[in-house]
């Protein structure tokens, strides 16, 4: 009889996935908006193979070169010394194309390559050879967005991850126990979300140089608090269910009754943040760049594009293209949670 019961309701949360799954699909604007942000996103994982100033495969002398892989000595190629090869080198170029051929990427320009060969001062506007135009340092814009578009997206995904196993962690002891445990914790998260994130961002930039790790674990100290509220009620409310009651009669344990019976249900609430809570953490690390307290200096940064654009007013391509990338990001990113939102709505249904 339990088997046949467990089969029916495999069966019956089967059809409710299947129903959520219709529904985000019945809403357009979020289904393609993952679809896009999902292929950019896999894109920008492979940025080096398409905006790079090394070569993709090089054929020298009968032999098959990997630069973009791998570093070769310029000795390899002709040259005289055993340092690591510059491909942007005219010389070196020549040597290769006299007695082999090589595979150059989309882009030819790293996130941080100087075009010595701009023929004009920088920033310089878009043309055939830098299709988004060029930094005040003669750096390719098309590739300083393709290298911020990754780090913002993998900054963003490991600081939700990271931040939503802490707060439903917190979330879940508060609501399941109750008590003094839920009155402390409330206590402590109002007088932690008091502080001043900033003040402290400044302090630390000013200790610690700013990097990846660092901001990640600083944002982390007070973004963990964006889904405390949500699961703790989950579990308030769900703590005293029948089904609850007999799976402690049954012996199971708190720790099995959290994660087994009312994570589930915890985590439907969940979700629909979660999109939410990705555009903000894109939004806070472009804020910090563009103020000059994120990421160290010269790192592919949108808000760093962003600041620029503001510095030089006679480069609109500048602000242009940061602006549209973080406007292009965030819309996308909040029309998928619309739809994760309305695809766990069981009142909401698309045909």
């Amino acid at each position: 009889m339990s088997a046949l019961s467990s089969r029916l309701g495999a069966l019956r949360l089967s059809a409710i996935n299947r129903r959520r799954w219709a529904n985000f699909k019945g809403n357009g604007r979020g289904y393609w908006s993952l679809w896009i942000i999902v292929v950019l996103f896999v894109m920008s994982l492979f940025a080096e193979f398409i905006a790079n100033d090394r070569p993709l495969l090089v054929g020298f002398k009968g032999e098959i070169y990997a630069p973009v892989l791998f570093d070769y000595p310029e000795t390899a190629f002709g040259g005289a010394f055993e340092t690591p090869a510059d491909y942007t080198d005219s010389f070196l170029r020549d040597a290769i194309n006299a007695d082999g051929w090589m595979v150059l990427p989309l882009i030819p320009f790293n996130f941080d390559t100087i075009d010595f060969n701009l023929g004009r001062p920088a920033p310089a506007p878009p043309s055939a050879r830098h299709w988004l135009g060029t930094d005040n340092q003669a750096r390719d814009v098309f590739a300083r967005l393709i290298y911020g578009f990754r780090i913002s997206m993998l900054f963003a995904l490991a600081l939700t991850i990271v931040s939503s196993i802490v707060g439903i962690a917190a979330g879940a002891v508060q609501g399941y126990f109750g008590g003094l445990i839920d009155l402390f914790f409330q206590r402590f998260i109002e007088i932690w979300s008091g502080l001043p994130q900033l003040f402290i961002l400044i302090i630390v930039s000013s200790i610690i140089a700013p990097g990846f790790w660092t901001l990640l674990i600083v944002l982390l100290l007070f973004s963990w608090t964006a889904l405390v509220a949500v699961v703790r009620a989950e579990f308030l409310r769900a703590r005293n269910f029948d089904y609850v009651r007999a799976a402690k009669a049954l012996g199971m344990t708190d720790t099995g009754v959290m994660v087994e019976h009312i994570l589930p249900n915890a985590m439907v609430a969940t979700v629909t943040f979660l999109p939410f809570i990705v555009s903000g953490a894109v939004v806070a690390l472009t804020s910090l760049d563009f103020l000059g307290l994120g990421m160290p200096p010269g790192s592919a940064s949108l808000g760093e594009l962003l600041r620029q654009g503001k510095e030089n007013l006679q480069a609109p391509w500048l602000g242009f293209t940061g602006f549209f990338a973080i406007a292009g990001m965030l819309t996308l990113l909040v029309f998928v949670g619309e739809a994760v939102r309305d695809a766990l709505d069981p009142r909401k249904t698309f045909t």
